[in-house]
């Protein structure tokens, strides 16, 4: 671990993703082998002036046991401390952090029933929580931080040491951070080229958005009338600018709940609940998917889709080109956080109220009225590829290329 480029990391993590203010408390969530760094941010954050920083540690092993030995009602349990303890914090204004270190398949072995019955009610029990950074009602971040088992999933080929090496050196480049250089001024030049690309977009309004590519996908998504592209930095709602993920290469959208029609099929595995599920589709109707499979994590695949009455619909539309920084790292990284920013992406469950102009002031039944799909879920998938092609229709019923072979030709 560079601890230059490290404390570098870590002062982006406060100054850029949650922007932390002076006399601003900040919560943690830390998986517990980022420890070393975890203790660096919270020098940071210190430093910058908050004033207070709380943290959270999570174990996935103690979470593995916790599947493989409590009954399903033990799991369906929430007690209110467990919840109140972040909103109590979260009312007065905190800003939220998290630090993760993913296990890509740490609870393979575990009941997929179990799992969806834990994630439905904590879900369910956090979702004012949830609001407070799906509505960006105040700033919060995602990092990642390398540990050896993951490491050696995305090289297999080196020896232990030799891995975790070269993720923390890819980590470095994905979120352009190098020796001599202020990562805060890179990412505010960065921030400006994703408001360009933003401002084009938004100017278009198009209608509806149809992919293509040889993998088998042809989908035709509808938007939101009213949506707003996002990407880069977002604006929480008491007027901090901050970056929600750390790296970022998307820009994205609200598609409309029920008009999305078509097959999709994923084109990078995806991780959901410490399971890998590989080489799988959906096929929609009415916007809700009504055929799926997946050649392994079918089962987990299914239970995900069952978490509530609007899993089955779209959340997000994000548009990755395929020059990406991460795409074209070549790196397959078992995490959502860095695959989604190496690919056009989708997300079934909630979308992100500030994609709708105003959305930030409705009310969940107010925002379902406007076709935002709101849900206990917000799962990310890839597929986007080399030879992706994308157009929109304008309200004219015009077509305009917005990809094609993979990249940007607006």
């Amino acid at each position: 671990m560079n601890q230059l480029l490290c404390a570098a990391y870590a002062r982006l993590a406060v100054k850029s993703g949650v922007n932390l203010q002076e006399h601003q408390t900040l919560l943690i969530t830390a998986d517990i082998e980022t420890v070393a760094f975890t203790r660096l941010v919270v020098e940071q954050a210190y430093e910058a002036g908050a004033r207070e920083v709380l943290v959270t540690y999570s174990d996935s092993a103690l979470e593995r046991c916790h599947y493989l030995y409590q009954d399903e009602e033990t799991l369906g349990e929430v007690h209110n401390w467990q919840i109140d303890k972040q909103l109590d914090y979260l009312k007065k204004g905190a800003c939220c952090m998290h630090i993760i270190s993913p296990h890509p398949d740490a609870l393979k072995d575990c009941d997929p029933k179990k799992m969806a019955i834990r994630s439905r009610a904590m879900a369910k029990a956090g979702k004012e929580v949830q609001d407070y950074t799906l509505s960006s009602k105040v700033q919060w971040t995602i990092v990642a931080v390398p540990n050896s088992e993951w490491a050696a999933m995305v090289f297999p080929d080196q020896t232990p040491a030799a891995a975790l090496n070269s993720l923390w050196n890819e980590i470095f480049q994905c979120v352009y951070i190098e020796e001599g250089i202020d990562p805060l001024v890179t990412w505010q030049k960065r921030d400006e080229l994703f408001q360009q690309r933003i401002a084009k977009l938004n100017d278009y309004a198009f209608q509806r958005l149809h992919f293509t590519n040889s993998l088998g996908t042809d989908l035709m998504v509808g938007l939101v009338d009213h949506h707003v592209w996002g990407g880069g930095s977002e604006v929480a709602q008491n007027g901090v600018r901050f970056n929600p993920n750390i790296p970022t290469e998307e820009v994205f959208s609200a598609p409309h709940k029920d008009k999305v029609e078509g097959k999709v099929v994923a084109s990078r595995p995806l991780i959901y609940n410490g399971n890998i599920i590989r080489d799988f589709h959906f096929t929609f109707a009415q916007g809700k998917v009504v055929e799926y499979d997946a050649k392994e994590g079918r089962e987990v695949l299914k239970e995900m889709l069952a978490m509530d009455e609007s899993s089955t619909s779209l959340g997000e539309v994000a548009l990755v080109p395929y020059d990406s920084a991460i795409s074209q790292s070549g790196c397959l990284f078992y995490t959502t956080l860095f695959d989604e920013n190496a690919s056009c992406h989708l997300a079934l469950g909630s979308a992100y109220p500030s994609c709708l102009e105003g959305g930030t002031q409705l009310s969940d039944a107010e925002l379902k009225e406007k076709g935002i799909n709101v849900s206990f879920i917000h799962v990310d998938f890839m597929f986007g590829t080399a030879d992706m092609n994308v157009e929109g229709e304008t309200a004219a019923g015009e077509w305009v290329a917005i990809f094609q072979n993979g990249n940007f030709v607006i």
